[in-house]
């Protein structure tokens, strides 16, 4: 047996690119520059891709290897090129006034992580030795801290842009949460989500042009001016 055959091996590589999906998540909790923000996102999805694909080969799931190869073309891609060219065409680089500051949201964005890990640990099962089985189970509390910290960010951030980003970076804990736990949804599901999850990026960039030629800023506190 090679030793990337070994589901050892397979394990480790998985717990290291789940290290640095954290870290990436909680990176973009501590950065303003939004294209900076979306190329962030984009390495966060090539990475849960990667899982995928480790967690396809040890197991021989095929319906992974499309998941994966959905996560890597639409939000490491496709997504990320459209929210730039956005960003680019409302001509705002930054978020200058989070309505948490940057320091705080890195202390609850750690905290909401500590609070993954107590959540997961409930359903850890420790087994002897590493096999194809137990490949990936270990990335649950990364996926509770990633889907925590998402919504986090949807409701700590003014700009509408963010908040966009937030919610992806919420479907990604979702992601990572069913293919450690049962290695995907049905192909079928994972494609539904994958078209509603495109489908409202885009009426979302919609919001946020319309957002900001009316407002001419992206804040979404100034949609209570709407109000009657």
């Amino acid at each position: 047996m090679y030793f990337f055959e070994d589901p050892q091996f397979g394990n480790r590589m998985i717990t290291l690119m789940a290290a640095f999906v954290l870290v990436l998540q909680i990176a973009m909790v501590g950065q303003r520059w939004l294209v900076t923000n979306i190329r962030v996102f984009a390495a966060q999805s090539f990475l849960l891709a990667g899982i995928a694909n480790t967690i396809a080969f040890f197991n021989h799931a095929p319906h992974l290897y499309v998941a994966a190869f959905l996560t890597c073309v639409l939000k490491g891609i496709v997504l990320p090129v459209l929210l730039e060219r956005l960003v680019k065409r409302i001509d705002i680089g930054q978020e200058i006034a989070p309505i948490v500051n940057v320091p705080l949201s890195l202390l609850i964005s750690g905290g909401l992580t500590t609070v993954g890990y107590v959540v997961a640990e409930s359903f850890h099962h420790p087994e002897g030795a590493a096999s194809p089985a137990s490949l990936g189970r270990n990335t649950l509390a990364v996926a509770v801290s990633l889907f925590l910290i998402g919504f986090f960010m949807m409701i700590s951030r003014r700009k509408a842009i963010m908040q966009v980003l937030a919610l992806l970076s919420l479907e990604n804990g979702l992601f990572l949460a069913a293919i450690s736990l049962t290695y995907g949804m049905p192909l079928i599901v994972e494609l539904g989500i994958f078209f509603d999850l495109l489908v409202a990026v885009m009426v979302l960039g919609i919001l946020v042009y319309r957002i900001q030629e009316t407002f001419d800023s992206m804040d979404v506190t100034k949609l209570s001016k709407l109000r009657g």
